[in-house]
């Protein structure tokens, strides 16, 4: 398997090189030359098997030619089996053809497990192959910093930086990354928001001089490999559903536009999905997009849901790849033209088939807060503010009724104890076992300006197990 640029312009790289680079030299991201497409037959035969099984045969594709079949079972098989629940990603029925997917199982209690403990693995893996030692520097709206940490703290070949926008996650999201200790971790609380965080991670992929000859790789999903671990829950819900020989449709909570890019590349590779919901909260660049052809940079705005607070969504540019049949230098021109001015749309033919298979909504804290309390009231089911966007969203922008609706239930509700008490639920939140003592840990982080200079610096400083690189 080769990947290539959104941009055009980077060489093509196999999958370890992929996973080491993150962002391609010439500010794009990597995408699969060719797509691996299944028959609904194949599909159909994976019926019944174990999570990580499922997994090899979904993603084993993707890393041919770089890991062979038996190492690549095993990593799965060690991923996958720290998660609590059997299933691994469990459904939940709302109502009569509704679904949450719980995806929140892992160690951090948040989908982005789902990639990066398997992330963790696959650079212990490749590092220790190639002898080599790598710095990652991640930017977090919440949830990626600790299952990032999570998965890379007993990584022998990386040092891992964490950038979170200061006094803007949960206490619970702050707390699971900042009371990790260990000599490669470090968690830095920029003075900006997530857009600041992220664009100083982009920046740093672009000029690595501060590293002083350490290759920079990216935890967030830019990097191929997140993308690829979230293809997989598609085929699994699909699989629980009926599918492949019936479609099913989703919605997810995205701010990044990453989860529901796994989604529509799981459409692509031959499984029946009949609908994409984008959910969102009030930083809604991607509904105006799918809306109304406008993607366009505005105020950020704090809200219950803190990990959509997000103003430039990073993998939105894989999915215009595709829409400008994959024309690195159409994508190149219209991100250059974005960076500029701020404002981005397409011709109306090429958002007319995003259409085709995406809808969207952007819903305020108020409504989030109505539909925790309304589904808890009806079900039982207690929603986290992001999942509870989701399961509104797709109530609004259904299709179908007779077409099972998937929400992506992206987070526990006890890592945003704020929303659940503003729904007034009244139910106590209880931490799981391996985190009961969350509230007592001592925490360590580092609090610096929005000036990528002194982040930079920092990294510098403190990088090779404590020693300057």
């Amino acid at each position: 398997m080769r990947y290539i640029s959104t941009r055009g312009q980077a060489p093509a790289l196999n999958f370890e090189d992929v996973l080491l680079a993150g962002l391609a030299s010439d500010g794009g991201l990597y995408v699969p030359e060719n797509l691996p497409r299944f028959t609904v037959e194949e599909i159909a035969s994976w019926a019944g098997l174990p999570y990580h099984e499922l997994a090899f045969k979904v993603m084993r594709p993707f890393v041919a030619g770089s890991i062979p079949d038996a190492d690549f079972k095993q990593i799965l098989e060690d991923t996958y089996g720290v998660f609590a629940h059997s299933a691994v990603a469990p459904l939940r029925q709302l109502d009569g053809n509704e679904w949450v997917m719980e995806l929140f199982h892992g160690p951090t209690l948040a989908f982005k497990d789902f990639a990066l403990q398997l992330l963790g693995r696959l650079l212990d893996y490749v590092l220790a192959k190639r002898g080599e030692r790598v710095v990652i520097i991640g930017a977090t709206s919440g949830d990626t910093g600790s299952a990032a940490i999570e998965g890379c703290r007993r990584c022998d070949n990386v040092d891992i930086f964490i950038l979170h926008p200061h006094n803007r996650v949960s206490e619970v999201q702050r707390r699971q990354m900042t009371t990790i200790f260990g000599d490669n971790i470090h968690n830095i609380a920029i003075e900006g928001n997530f857009d600041d965080c992220q664009e100083m991670v982009k920046d740093s992929f672009a000029d690595q001089g501060f590293l002083k000859g350490t290759r920079l790789v990216a935890v967030n999903s830019i990097n191929w490999a997140r993308i690829m671990a979230q293809i997989v829950y598609y085929f699994h819900a699909a699989l629980q559903l009926g599918g492949p020989a019936r479609s099913v449709a989703f919605s997810v909570p995205t701010g990044n536009f990453g989860d529901i890019f796994a989604g529509y590349l799981a459409r692509n590779m031959g499984l029946p999905i009949s609908q994409l919901v984008v959910a969102t909260n009030r930083n809604d660049i991607l509904h105006r997009f799918m809306s109304g052809n406008r993607y366009d940079k505005d105020t950020l705005h704090p809200s219950l849901s803190p990990s959509m607070d997000i103003m430039v969504s990073s993998n939105f540019e894989r999915l215009l790849f595709d829409l400008h049949g994959r024309n690195g230098a159409a994508v190149a021109e219209l991100m250059s033209a974005f960076k500029a001015s701020g404002k981005l749309s397409v011709e109306e033919e090429r958002w007319t088939e995003a259409r085709k298979l995406f809808d969207s909504l952007a819903v305020d804290d108020e409504q989030t807060c109505n539909t925790i309390a309304e589904v808890f009231a009806k079900t039982g089911e207690l929603l986290d503010p992001h999942t509870a966007i989701g399961v509104y969203a797709a109530r609004e922008c259904r299709r179908s009724l007779s077409t099972p609706m998937v929400t992506l239930g992206t987070a526990h509700p006890v890592k945003f104890p704020e929303a659940v008490e503003k729904a007034g639920v009244g139910k106590a939140l209880e931490l799981p076992a391996h985190l009961a003592d969350l509230f007592e840990r001592p925490e360590r982080s580092t609090v610096l300006a929005n000036d990528i200079k002194a982040m930079q610096a920092f990294v510098s400083e403190h990088g090779n197990r404590g020693k300057p690189l």
